[in-house]
């Protein structure tokens, strides 16, 4: 309700707006509350006792608040508009209703402001662990005052409200494929499912009942450009099919299977909320940390690195598949670190909890792994010990000695690690296991992350040391000697999580890996409860 920052606002409204001090609410339930509420300066919402032009654009904006993915019941729009219908019909004085609906506005607009520039919830309340520093700065008193100046600057209002929301690119993108979505919503292709083939797949010649669906679908969807009469599955609508496959994180085979079915059987409005929580989460993702970033997107398992040229302009310059932690037990935390060190041909230290379920066990069966895997144990003094004893193994269960792998081509880490330091021990790394990247599902680490091409991020890492050719870059990943150097430059680096990206127009849509769309759905929803 509107009793939200009642207190809290007040100070700063007084100073930063010189608010008039007014008693009201728009809820029965609130009336007897706070004896002081904020106004906006006198004439802004309310001349002669009648909403002004400026009034009524803000009513506009918080009614269309579903535009960028919140909900206008939060900014009571209904109540508001009848506030303002009942000024204008009214023909004689009534200043105590004009001043209910003086504050309420400037309420509401406020909560509008916090919701779109930072969000509904924290990050760390949906298990974001970001770095509070990095937080966007923005104060919904300070923009409001600058909205209701913004024709002195040489803006309106309403573009300077708008200035609110993040600026980073993808959130402009995100807020048209909500808009594209939301028109589909009534749409009669989505009035029923498809049905499942017969063989549970249709591929290219086969007839299927729902095809006249299925590709008016698909042509709205924007996965094939037109609508013909056809009576089997042709190559047109494979390739449609195909390209639907590409936007969801499946597998490109231009089969229409269960999985693909499913995904094509998920309705607009289910999209629509999809993109509604990517946008509310790229509220309080820390994107705009300097000119060059390096960004892992969870459910798209993959590496984006990019700068920011002298024209603000976002350019990739690096794109890979990863691999990730497992969903069910090594999870890869959100969180956002610096970059600090390179390790060529590293060590790798077994954490204890992988040498206690996994590597012990194995050693205990067959005597020659650590030789096998080139492994050693290494004491809290830094002393190497060969041999494995049950003694040993005891003391590593104990935390007492510790297991590594040495470097070679055996070393899970591969040829090299790049180091972020955290709390919870996450890096990204190299891998032997190259055939992984191939699976269009890629949560097989332990909570680390493994790069499809790891001398192209260390050329991008590298870029402003000219002695760090790609040929000195893959001779220290091959010699077989570990070797950390430090960064002259800290470079951000950004785990992130959204099930939605926009590239080039071009909307994609990820599976929730991590369960964590539904974690928040489920702690804006208790928000809303608790109000």
């Amino acid at each position: 309700m509107l009793g939200l920052m009642r207190v809290g606002v007040f100070f700063l409204m007084t100073v930063s707006l010189g608010m008039a001090a007014q008693t009201t609410s728009l809820s029965n339930s609130e009336s007897a509350t706070a004896s002081a509420q904020p106004s906006v300066p006198a004439g802004v919402w309310i001349k002669d006792d009648r909403p002004t032009p400026l009034a009524q654009k803000a009513l506009t904006i918080l009614q269309a608040a579903d535009q960028e993915g919140l909900d206008p019941r939060d900014y009571e729009v209904t109540a508001l508009a009848s506030q303002q219908q009942g000024l204008n019909d009214w023909f004689g004085a009534r200043a105590e209703q004009a001043q209910i609906h003086d504050v309420d506005l400037t309420r509401s607009m406020l909560r509008y402001l916090k919701d779109v520039a930072l969000g509904r919830v924290s990050a760390q309340s949906v298990h974001h662990d970001f770095d509070q520093s990095s937080q966007r700065d923005f104060d919904p008193v300070l923009h409001l005052n600058k909205a209701l100046n913004a024709t002195t600057e040489g803006s309106t209002f309403e573009e300077v409200i708008a200035q609110a929301a993040p600026n980073f690119p993808l959130y402009p993108a995100l807020k048209l494929a909500l808009a594209q979505y939301r028109l589909l919503i009534s749409d009669p292709a989505w009035d029923q499912p498809l049905t499942l083939p017969e063989g549970k797949k249709l591929e290219e010649g086969d007839r299927y009942e729902d095809i006249d669906r299925l590709q008016i679908r698909l042509q709205r969807l924007g996965d094939v450009s037109s609508i013909e009469l056809v009576e089997t599955y042709e190559q047109r609508l494979v390739q449609g099919i195909e390209s639907f496959q590409t936007r969801h994180g499946l597998l490109v085979d231009g089969v229409l299977g269960p999985e693909t079915l499913v995904a094509l059987n998920v309705t607009p409005a289910d999209r629509v909320k999809q993109i509604a929580l990517s946008m509310e989460r790229l509220r309080w993702t820390p994107l705009q940390q300097g000119d060059r970033l390096i960004v892992v997107n969870i459910p798209g398992f993959r590496l984006y690195a990019y700068e920011v040229d002298a024209e603000a302009q976002l350019n990739i310059k690096v794109e890979m598949r990863v691999v990730i932690g497992r969903s069910l037990n090594h999870r890869t935390p959100i969180f956002d670190e610096d970059m600090q060190f390179i390790e060529f041909s590293p060590y790798w230290n077994i954490p204890i909890s992988i040498a206690r379920s996994e590597t012990i066990p194995a050693i205990e069966r067959d005597p020659a792994y650590m030789a096998k895997q080139g492994m050693e144990f290494v004491d809290r003094e830094g002393n190497v010990l060969q041999g494995a004893t049950p003694e040993r193994l005891q003391a590593v269960r104990q935390g007492a000695l510790r297991i590594r792998q040495r470097p070679g081509p055996s070393n899970a880490l591969g040829d090299i690690k790049f180091i972020f330091p955290n709390n919870q021990n996450i890096y990204m790394h190299h891998t032997p296991a190259t055939q992984l990247f191939s699976r269009t599902r890629r949560d097989f680490s332990h909570g680390c992350i493994r790069l499809e091409d790891p001398v192209a991020l260390a050329k991008f890492v590298l870029e402003s040391d000219p002695k760090w050719t790609e040929a000195g870059i893959r001779e220290a990943m091959s010699a077989g000697r570990s070797r950390t150097i430090k960064l002259s430059t800290p470079l951000p680096v950004l785990i992130g999580y959204s099930t939605v990206l926009v590239r080039d127009g071009v909307v994609s849509f990820y599976p929730d890996v991590y369960g964590h769309d539904q974690l928040l759905a489920q702690a804006l929803e208790k928000a809303k409860d608790l109000e």
